[in-house]
């Protein structure tokens, strides 16, 4: 397939090299010159805009920071719109507001480009690896024409209904893995906290009805103080915003989300925005006396 790739930052460049080595015909464009150099490297071409990658491609594919930076790809003045590309698939993988990929895909679609929103999890390891989780919201016809696209990214791959569908997925998803995060530095903490090894705590929970990937994963890497960015915690606090603002369009309550939103809202204001999200146990250790 020509299919063109737009955003090359910690999960976007993994994901285009895998489609790249896949042997589909790529073309890049990313705001930084430099963020495309290691795609061109490895044969993709460049492109100067993302109008100039939908020129070019059938199949045209997003991974940006949120909903304003979709906007401006797909919408602005140099966006996949202007290229009059009727009949391009439009994917956007980054993480939005429901609402606003559902008005994004309708106002591309008065333009002929059929929109999917695609957001992912799995994090960088994911990313690099192909074996990340897609959640896609959009028509069965540009799901279909995107898919070979996606098994090239993602091991599960999950149609979930509608434009919007997709996101509504991954906001459940950030509801699940942002309190399980929270969740097992608060287990771990505890046990330090209580002069148990919490190493040995770890290995008792994995035993029973506590497992989880997140705690035998993260869980891992926090008793390793491992707190090497994969999934950034400003990140997390962005996408539990999203969580929060559809809660609020709803009128729902989310009492567990929410607190986590307060949690890493707590990350940014204690400096820790940078770090891994699983950092937010740095941050419980210093609500309970304990220094870095």
């Amino acid at each position: 397939m020509k299919i063109g790739f737009i955003g090359l930052g910690i999960m976007g460049r993994p994901m285009a090299l895998n489609l790249l080595q896949a042997g589909h015909e790529l073309t890049v464009w990313a705001r930084r010159a430099e963020s495309m150099q290691p795609l061109l490297d490895a044969g993709a071409s460049g492109a100067d805009s993302p109008a100039g990658v939908a020129g070019v491609v059938d199949l045209l594919i997003s991974v940006v920071a949120d909903a304003p930076d979709v906007e401006q790809v797909m919408l602005g003045e140099q966006g996949v719109a202007s290229a009059d590309r009727a009949g391009l698939v439009a994917v956007d993988m980054s993480t939005i507001r429901p609402a606003a990929a559902r008005e994004i895909g309708a106002r591309l679609l008065e333009q002929g480009v059929d929109f999917l929103d695609a957001p992912v999890s799995g994090g960088e390891v994911g990313a690099i690896a192909g074996s990340l989780s897609i959640m896609v919201g959009g028509s069965v016809a540009a799901f279909e024409t995107a898919r070979p696209a996606f098994e090239c990214m993602g091991k599960n791959i999950v149609h979930v209904g509608d434009a919007g569908a997709g996101q509504v997925a991954k906001a459940a998803n950030q509801i699940v893995t942002g309190a399980g995060v929270l969740t097992v530095a608060e287990a771990l903490n505890f046990a330090a906290r209580s002069g148990v090894d919490p190493a040995k705590v770890r290995e008792a929970l994995l035993g029973g009805f506590a497992y989880s990937k997140i705690l035998e994963n993260h869980g891992q890497r926090m008793l390793d103080r491992n707190f090497k960015p994969g999934f950034k915690s400003w990140m997390h606090q962005k996408d539990m915003n999203i969580v929060m603002q559809s809660a609020h369009e709803l009128g729902m309550c989310l009492p567990v989300a929410a607190a986590t939103a307060q949690m890493y809202n707590a990350m940014l204001g204690s400096g820790l925005g940078e770090e891994d999200s699983i950092a937010i146990l740095k941050l419980l250790e210093r609500l309970s006396g304990a220094e870095d």
